[in-house]
């Protein structure tokens, strides 16, 4: 799902406030032969150039690491698909990953009649109804798309990323937009601008029926997901003739059924123009170099008229509407309205009122609703999309509530917006908020291209000025304009959408057709692969840790200190780290839970909040299997208040024993809904395959235990938290001296520890025979994931580790996505990868993972076993496998904070050093036949536990018993409650 991207504007860390505004002017300038346009103050300084065929290139220098993001955007989604013929959009975007005339093939003029074939019987089967004849032709399909398999090589294009070193290819389809996304390393750049200008030069069609299931299996997984049922329903409903609401992303099931490769090849032609797109890069490059680079790789590209979707304006809505979808999921509410288009006035005024209504702090909705537990929870948002926006309220019933009672309640929180019943305070502390939040992910290329790239797809980013400046326009509006605005906007023009628990007596499958598994050539290599990655690079040196320079050490009082300083800007970010957690006492978690609803002697909970809000710090504390943290960011000019205010929470919290039983409330509700999540089921499921019947998953306290906590008990925990041994990190910009002398006056501490209770240690379980767990739900497919254990973790085993999981298992050019999708087209999703733990005592495991039909579970098991036992050998994969494991050590860089991370995840695994300095060593000399002898060892012919949740209406239990010996779970089982 595409996410609204609300920019903020760059401010000064000076002074004492977050609200200091700057202007925001478009200019023009000229450099390195080429005219450009920038914004004044614009903190990603990007240039924004539109080439002599009419090309969008956006780029924005950063070179804080040797690596470059990028997107290829065009302005051209689902909205744009033909009314007979959704869908098309999404295939073509599967379809740009199958390579051209000049790679992606062994010999193109001897396999391009037969995809002409192929196209001309796809326009047959498109013209034809009768069910016979229809079968008939895609008979002839399947022959003759296995004969052209004979001169292709699948996944070349994903081959190729890898070698140079691309570590997330991928792509996305949405309503007005396609954006193909790659990250590389930055002395690749000539070979990456090169594959991208050949990709887009003139793409072929082929291996098009086994993607075409793969997209089959994406829109079954589709059905079986509520939330999208949900947003389709209210699509339709808030939309009544635009697209947005008539057309959806993946298509019908009957146009998914009758494709049309001529229909897409017509849809590549008009819309993928250089008028229609953007090059988007951000990362370690001179921006004058990097645009003559572009421009000559896409120069090919040449313009044409096009027409974009042009919609006419919808009717406004005068009345209520509402709908109920049913499944297998928990239940819920979701309220909508129809908002604004991009960059208007009332589209930020819409933006300013969801963080109004919830920002997880101070909200109305935040106050009144989560804080006070009157629901299970609830929130508001608000999607932009460039011809309207979707304003949304959503929420859970806590236990015993129904749906029209927690739909009440949100809109009651609408009605205190209307009346002004909030602080005028609360408008600038989310302009700060926001722009606290987003000022490090500036630092971030990815942040920049997505940002840049929303922007193209909204307005052709001209109005990126507008965009920048929209926090301060926004720190400007009044409460009575909000107050105003919201009186007109919210009438009873909504949709609501009541989410049951129930069986959808609606849902279709799109059914499986007979594929003969196709061929993917995988040691093959076109000429144009070959001369590509011929090109030499200049080596980027890796770089790695030092802790004992990179990191300051010291003491506050008994507590160990361990700091980086901030040397860019004035954020602190200060955590206490305990190594305890639910497994040391089971209570830990729920005296966390309770704190957020506790007050204090001199503060409410609900001051509490609003006081962190209001000068933007945050804190949270989290409670894991045996770590637990509080941790505090904001300002280093609010730090001694924020932390004095951290400290006075602990140490002085009251008990509240409304708040404690409506808790309990929550979470048993909770409990109800993760045993209506296959998600949450798999995942019990694959825990007590790992450990038998007691299990980190059932490790909890009981339903009845739960009704037995008592505010005493949760209380002596939080009052007396520092008295358990913990260390203290801190990034910012203080001095290791500096920082300790002033936490040690604020962060009371005992003079000795308490002991910690140790963890309670799971015993793994030791397979001699392959095991079946089965959990039913209903669904349309089935999800099966393999698991066993696999002894120790053994450091010196890292690297292989890694190598062995990018050749065999770990993305699209990997061994498993070749055979289970690409060739046999059994599922969407698929992967298998070796686990190393996240702690020296703990074991290793082996792990792999199909979602498929249910009816094509059988085929889909039998092609995973065949992998786990034979690993298939190409050493043109390993090389290229090998070649990115290295990249990614040399490209990547640990800074700030995550060099404090990185030491403590070390010091778990029982190591003093940076651990990638062992695993960038131990690959240097890995061969092929080392990765062979570690599959035969570890994988390959052991037994198995088969974790299945799928419907016991879909799947038969004697195949089930012919993986293992089955056993059916119960949600008790599984869940311990």
């Amino acid at each position: 799902m595409k996410k609204n991207i609300f920019l903020v504007s760059c401010f000064i860390l000076a002074g004492s406030s977050l609200m200091a505004q700057v202007g925001y002017q478009w200019k023009t300038a000229s450099s390195g032969g080429y005219t450009y346009k920038y914004v004044t103050n614009d903190p990603t300084k990007s240039r924004f150039y539109t080439l002599k065929n009419g090309l969008t290139v956006i780029l924005s220098e950063n070179t804080k690491e040797p690596s470059i993001e990028f997107r290829m955007a065009v302005r051209a989604g689902s909205n744009t698909d033909p009314r007979t013929s959704t869908g098309l959009a999404h295939y073509l975007e599967h379809l740009l990953f199958k390579g051209t005339d000049r790679f992606g093939t062994l010999d193109y003029a001897k396999e391009k009649p037969l995809l002409d074939k192929i196209e001309a019987l796809y326009e047959k089967y498109h013209a034809t109804t009768d069910p016979a004849k229809r079968k008939e032709i895609y008979a002839q399909i399947d022959k003759t798309s296995n004969e052209a398999s004979n001169y292709s090589i699948a996944n070349e294009y994903d081959k190729m990323m890898k070698s140079i070193g691309g570590q997330s290819t991928n792509a996305h389809t949405w309503y007005e937009e396609t954006v193909y996304n790659e990250d590389f390393p930055s002395n690749a750049t000539d070979k990456f601008l090169a594959l991208q200008s050949e990709r887009f030069r003139n793409p072929v069609f082929r291996i098009f029926h086994t993607e075409l299931e793969a997209v089959y299996e994406e829109k079954n997984r589709g059905l079986d997901n509520d939330a999208w049922k949900v947003e389709e329903k209210m699509n339709d409903l808030l939309y009544p003739t635009h697209n947005y609401g008539q057309q959806t992303t993946i298509g019908t099931i009957e146009h998914l059924k009758n494709p049309s490769l001529v229909e897409i090849r017509k849809y590549y032609n008009k819309y993928y123009v250089p008028n229609n797109m953007a090059v988007v890069l951000s990362g370690d490059f001179k921006a004058d170099e990097m645009i003559k680079k572009v421009d000559q790789s896409f120069s090919f590209m040449k313009a044409k008229p096009f027409e974009l979707y042009n919609p006419a304006a919808e009717k406004p809505l005068t009345k209520i509407q509402s709908a109920n979808i049913n499944g297998p999921s928990a239940e819920s509410v979701k309220i909508g309205y129809r908002g604004f288009a991009e960059s208007t006035k009332e589209s930020m005024m819409l933006d300013l009122i969801s963080s109004i209504l919830t920002n997880g702090k101070a909200g109305l909705m935040d106050i009144n609703l989560n804080k006070q537990q009157k629901v299970l929870s609830a929130r508001a948002n608000y999607e932009q999309m460039k011809d309207y926006g979707t304003f949304m309220l959503t929420a859970q019933p806590k236990q015993g509530q129904s749906l029209d009672q927690a739909q009440k309640l949100l809109l009651d929180q609408v009605a205190l917006l209307k009346k002004g019943d909030f602080d005028e305070s609360l408008i600038k502390a989310t302009v700060a908020n926001n722009k606290l939040n987003l000022l490090e992910s500036f630092d971030k290329n990815g942040f920049r291209v997505e940002a840049a790239t929303n922007e193209f797809i909204l307005n052709r980013a001209t109005k990126w000025d507008k965009s920048l400046s929209n926090p301060d326009d926004m720190a400007k509006i009044s409460k009575k304009e909000v107050v105003d605005f919201a009186n007109k906007f919210f009438k009873d023009n909504y949709v609501v959408i009541l989410k049951h628990k129930g069986e959808d007596k609606n849902i279709q499958k799109v059914d499986k057709p007979l594929i003969t598994p196709v061929k993917t050539n995988t040691n093959e290599t076109s000429a144009f692969t070959k001369n590509l990655l011929a090109t030499p690079s200049k080596p980027i040196e890796a770089k790695f840790l030092d802790y004992q320079k990179d990191l300051n050490f010291g003491k506050a009082g008994i507590a160990d200190v361990v700091t980086v300083q901030n040397k860019e800007n004035s954020i602190f970010s200060l955590t206490y780290r305990f190594e305890m957690g639910a497994w040391n006492n089971k209570l830990l978690p729920y005296a966390a839970k309770y704190l957020t609803f506790l007050s204090t002697d001199k503060y409410s909970a609900e001051e509490i909040s609003k006081q962190f809000y209001n000068i933007a710090c945050n804190y949270s504390v989290s409670v894991k299997s045996d770590v637990m943290t509080i941790e505090i960011s904001g300002l280093q000019e609010n730090f001694e208040q924020a932390v004095n205010l951290v400290e006075h929470v602990f140490a002085n919290c009251k008990a509240n024993e409304e708040a404690l039983k409506e808790m309990k409330s929550s979470i048993l509700k909770s409990r109800e809904n993760a045993k209506l999540n296959k998600a949450s089921i798999l995942t019990g499921l694959m825990s007590y395959a790992q450990y038998g019947p007691k299990n980190p998953t059932n490790y909890v306290l009981s339903n009845e235990e739960l009704q037995q906590i008592t505010s005493a008990q949760l209380l002596d925990i939080l009052h007396h938290i520092n008295d358990f041994k913990h260390s203290i990190n801190y990034y910012g910009p203080e001095t290791v001296d500096a920082f300790a002398k002033n936490i040690e006056k604020i962060h009371v501490l005992p003079k000795s520890f308490t002991e910690i209770t140790p963890a309670l240690k799971f015993t793994y379980t030791d397979n001699k025979e392959n095991l079946v767990y089965f959990a039913n739900y209903d669904m349309v497919q089935s999800e099966i994931r393999w698991i066993r254990n696999s002894g120790t973790y053994d450091p010196a085993q890292v690297a292989k580790v890694n190598l062995f999981n990018s050749y065999f298992g770990g993305g699209m050019g990997s061994i498993v996505f070749q055979t289970i999708r690409e060739s046999k087209a059994l599922a969407y999703s698929t992967y298998a990868f070796y686990s190393t733990p996240d702690k020296k005592e703990k074991d290793n495991s082996m792990m792999a993972y199909v979602g498929s039909q249910a009816d094509k579970m059988n085929d889909a098991v039998g092609a995973m076993n065949e992998l786990l036992n034979v690993l298939p050998e190409s050493e043109k994969n390993f090389q290229s496998s090998k070649s990115n494991t290295l990249n990614s050590l040399e490209t990547s860089r640990i800074t700030k904070k995550a060099i404090i991370n990185s030491y403590y995840a070390d010091k778990r695994l029982g190591l003093d050093h940076d651990s990638r300095i062992d695993e960038y060593k131990g690959l240097q000399p890995l061969t092929f036949n080392d990765i062979k002898a570690f599959h035969a060892n570890n994988v390959a012919n052991k037994p198995y536990n088969y974790c299945i949740v799928a419907s016991d209406k879909k799947v038969k239990t004697e195949d089930m018993e012919k993986f293992g010996k089955l056993n059916t779970l119960t949600l008790e089982q599984i869940f311990g409650y």
